[in-house]
């Protein structure tokens, strides 16, 4: 946990402690407050002669906020080996919709996929779930629920609009990182890391693909554009639309700097008249925007 309150090193103790219990499922808590706080980055600190000082009524951490409570035990009903395995299977289906080798390996379940395969290959025989090659690039060994097969039917054909989201890199809807690869950026090879599943990074997916990603503090940013026309400049344009909605999000952002795309100036790169247009204005160290000078934003709602 990045120590980012002024507590002493005892609290900080008491904290890690207290946090042990909830991964080992014996402390629950009444809120998500203490949770959110748990998985946030660290704050932005500005350094202002002129900020009054004051004392904060709270005492304790943001992570550790909330009334705490023992987990009850019930070992009476404590489940079998399979009824947990069967228990977990339900949870990975209903949460992957088709679950892979790899999507178990992204959980980090104790056992690996070998422990839920029996219970898999039993519901697969009793015509509960379908097992089948969904997706391609991953193992041959897939099962997934009747309605996801059915949705991925539906989504074979390029939709008419581009269809855009944004996720953390971190959330688990983000396959890249996890169970897909992450694509090959175009161009000559860049020095430093490339994308990884980090706190504070988002991701951005144009029509199911990785449109982007963006780093931490929002002024690094890879993309990934197809190389045929016309769904380079689709996606380009979609792409650039929904940077300029993140930026003027009126909740959680104060703006957006954007330094550099693919290791060079953004305004050498082939985004940076997309960016414009979307709405984002040249400035001494990038294109920016900010959410008192973003235009009117469509009333469609953001899929």
């Amino acid at each position: 946990m990045a120590r980012t309150e002024k507590i002493t090193p005892a609290e900080w103790l008491v904290m890690d402690a207290l946090w042990d219990l909830v991964w080992d499922g014996l402390v629950t808590n009444d809120t998500f407050h203490a949770v959110r706080a748990f998985l946030a980055p660290p704050p932005r600190t500005r350094r202002d002669r002129q900020t009054r000082v004051y004392r904060s009524r709270r005492v304790a951490p943001p992570a550790a906020q909330g009334r705490w409570s023992l987990v009850a035990p019930r070992l009476e009903s404590r489940p079998s080996p399979t009824e947990w395995a069967a228990g977990i299977a339900h949870q990975l289906l209903n949460r992957h919709g088709v679950l892979t080798r790899e999507a178990v390996a992204a959980e980090g379940l104790r056992g690996g996929f070998s422990t839920v395969y029996d219970v898999l290959k039993t519901m697969e025989e009793s015509g509960r779930i379908r097992r089948g090659f969904f997706v391609g690039g991953l193992g041959a060994t897939q099962f997934a629920l009747p309605a996801a097969v059915d949705l991925l039917r539906s989504v074979r054909d390029e939709p008419e609009a581009p269809q855009t989201v944004h996720l953390a890199a971190t959330d688990p809807a983000n396959p890249y990182g996890a169970i897909l690869k992450w694509p090959a950026q175009s161009g000559p090879p860049r020095e430093g890391r490339g994308p990884t599943r980090t706190v504070g990074a988002t991701v951005v997916l144009v029509n199911g693909r990785l449109a982007a990603y963006l780093a931490r503090g929002d002024r690094q940013l890879s993309v990934y554009l197809p190389e045929a026309e016309p769904e380079r400049t689709t996606t380009a344009r979609a792409l650039a639309g929904r940077l300029l909605q993140l930026a003027t999000a009126p909740e959680g952002r104060r703006g957006m700097l954007i330094a550099q795309i693919d290791g060079i100036p953004v305004a050498e790169h082939p985004l940076a008249p997309f960016l414009l247009e979307a709405g984002f204005v040249r400035g001494a160290m990038g294109f920016q925007a900010h959410p008192k000078r973003a235009p009117e934003l469509s009333q469609e709602p953001a899929t």
